[in-house]
């Protein structure tokens, strides 16, 4: 039942809604800040002007944040995402994840945008925001706040399934497989290692996961780089020919009846996009949660970090791993029902059996990176759903959610999460279709601090009744 939905529901609509939303914010914003390289650069540096009312020792970088954000999504999604789109929607599938993320990296600015303007700050004096908050707020000032109360609940809830569904039980599978088919270990013992070291992170708030994330996450990906880059090199004489592949895939619709039916029941752009999201998380509103803790003042100063979020992510690590797969598809195919064996395969026979070893401590730090994100954001949900209930039972949801997420990890270390993807694809895809809807109504926010920071010739002399300076 939940196949059926993604596939005739989900599959459909959230391709066509992220491209057009991403056109749509393009239009709007009139290409700004994706057209302005040096400014976008400018504002990413720009540490000068931080949120006064931010203590020194509260304060979170926005590259911080950034790196917080970027490690639940340079996830397994980088591995066994690619290597599934690839299995499931042929070649093409990479085609597709292309145009989710470029078509994504501006709803992933207007996201975290709109995060900062309606952050709060918590009891424990930590930044709190996300989509939950400015979905309640979009139909406040809409004059539906029932309604919005309603959908953020429901994206809460959806956010707790997708964090101890696909930010936790397909990542630590991907670690149990990884050290089961290479070195022989036992998969319970990953699932207790990955669980002793997650609680011992995550109890401590988001201010010890995101001084992890500052180191883990740049020494992780620029190796994944090294690597990538070596094998590639290695074969280069087939690169031109692995290039073309994607892009004649990407349009060649054989299972469906062609025309415009078949451009949008394709199984290489349902599952290109849908891994595609899966990886960067742009457009579903789960990012917004890393990114508000940033000290950062102006919104759209930390908006540019979701842009380059996105490209480092999808256009670098994922068409890395997609390139070294199609490029040995032959060595790897044998494997496509195993994302994580068909990846290791795809490097090892280029690179001998020590890529297998490096991949293996690689998908480690990947996915130990993404379970402390994903347990962050799920926490953040379970706190905003409880706000109305006492501190005390606020605590015990709080660690109720801990231990279902240390179960979850031990589940995902010795089941096979087939059905999880499709509950991980149902959960995220809903996300993206509520956040969307409302990123679009909030258009003219986005738009008003999109100016600030990159000012069209005639500057707006207002601002919308909607926006206001302090934190909603």
């Amino acid at each position: 039942m939940l196949e059926v939905i993604n596939k005739y529901v989900i599959g459909n609509s959230v391709p066509t809604v992220l491209i057009l939303a991403g056109v749509f914010f393009l239009i709007a914003l009139r290409g700004r800040p994706v057209i302005y390289p040096k400014r976008m650069l400018t504002a990413m540096l720009d540490a000068g002007k931080k949120d006064e009312s931010v203590k020194d020792e509260e304060r979170i970088s926005p590259f911080r944040s950034m790196t917080m954000a970027l490690a639940g999504t340079l996830g397994v999604g980088n591995i066994v995402g690619v290597a599934s789109a690839i299995a499931m929607g042929g070649f093409g599938a990479v085609f597709w994840m292309w145009v989710s993320a470029f078509a994504a990296m501006i709803l992933k600015y207007a996201e975290i945008v709109l995060a900062i303007a309606h952050r709060r700050k918590g009891s424990d004096g930590t930044l709190r925001g996300g989509a939950v908050y400015y979905i309640k707020k979009c139909f406040e000032n809409m004059k539906l706040p029932k309604v919005g109360i309603i959908l953020s609940a429901i994206f809460a809830v959806l956010c707790i399934v997708d964090s101890l569904s696909m930010g936790c039980i397909v990542q630590v599978n991907a670690v149990s497989s990884a050290f089961n088919g290479v070195l022989g270990v036992p998969e319970w013992i990953c699932g207790v290692i990955l669980a002793f070291i997650t609680v011992t992170v995550i109890s401590r708030g988001s201010k010890s996961i995101s001084k992890i994330t500052e180191y883990l996450v740049p020494v992780m990906a620029i190796g994944y780089v090294i690597m990538s880059v070596a094998v590639m090199i290695l074969c280069r004489e087939r690169l031109w020919e692995a290039v073309t592949r994607i892009f004649y895939d990407a349009f060649n619709f054989k299972s469906t009846v062609g025309g415009i039916f078949g451009f949008l029941t394709s199984d290489a752009l349902r599952y290109g996009t849908m891994r595609g999201l899966l990886s960067n998380e742009a457009g579903c509103g789960t990012a917004p949660f890393a990114h508000s803790t940033s000290s950062v003042k102006e919104p759209a100063r930390q908006g540019v970090w979701g842009i380059f979020e996105v490209f480092a992510d999808t256009i670098l690590l994922c068409s890395m791993t997609a390139a070294v797969i199609i490029l040995n598809y032959d060595a790897c195919c044998a494997f496509s029902a195993d994302g994580v064996m068909m990846t290791l395969r795809a490097y090892s026979a280029v690179i001998g059996r020590g890529a297998e070893y490096f991949l293996c401590i690689a998908i480690f730090l990947f996915a130990y990176a993404t379970l402390i994100c994903w347990a962050h954001y799920g926490l953040e949900c379970v706190a905003y759903l409880t706000m109305p209930i006492s501190r005390r039972g606020q605590s015990t949801a709080r660690r109720v959610y801990i231990l279902l997420f240390c179960i979850c990890i031990f589940v995902g270390s010795v089941v096979a999460p087939t059905e999880v993807w499709t509950l991980a694809d149902l959960s995220i895809g809903s996300m993206t279709l509520i956040n969307v809807l409302v990123l679009c109504l909030s258009v003219s926010q986005v738009r008003y601090y999109t100016d600030r920071v990159f000012p069209k010739r005639k500057r707006l002399s207002g601002q919308p009744k909607d926006c206001s300076e302090s934190r909603c």
